[in-house]
């Protein structure tokens, strides 16, 4: 019975030293890498903006709160309720975005270069 009990926790000991070895290792060799981004590439609001917002913005934005970023309000309510300017640093919506409005969830930074490069492009609704 001795035997038997020995055997077992050499058994679960081994099983635990892989788990671990191979949540350890695992980690930082296989990390999804962020899609490349070329901030000179001609950007679409209907395809490449309004995406960002429907995934990071309109829980909030969705009718209520200013900007309305729902789609088909969403162009229209940045451009006329003062959200986009020139310089991009100075607009509302940068500071938004970048944590400084306190519900302010985004998270992704290439998603704000694809809204930074879309709004230096002239914020066109293509």
């Amino acid at each position: 019975m001795n035997q038997k009990v020995k055997k077992v926790r050499q058994s679960l000991a081994a099983v635990i030293m892989l788990v671990a070895v191979a949540g350890f290792t695992s980690c930082e060799k296989f990390g999804i890498l962020p899609i490349p981004f070329d901030p000179a590439a001609t950007l679409s609001f209907k395809d490449d903006i309004q995406p960002i917002f429907n995934a990071n913005c309109i829980t909030c934005h969705g009718g209520a709160r200013q900007p309305v970023l729902s789609e088909g309000k969403s162009f229209n309510s940045l451009t006329t309720g003062g959200f986009i300017k020139s310089p991009y640093e100075t607009s509302r919506l940068y500071l938004q975005m970048n944590n400084q409005h306190p519900t302010s969830s985004f998270s992704v930074s290439i998603d704000r270069l694809k809204i930074q490069a879309w709004v230096t492009q002239g914020a066109k609704n293509n």
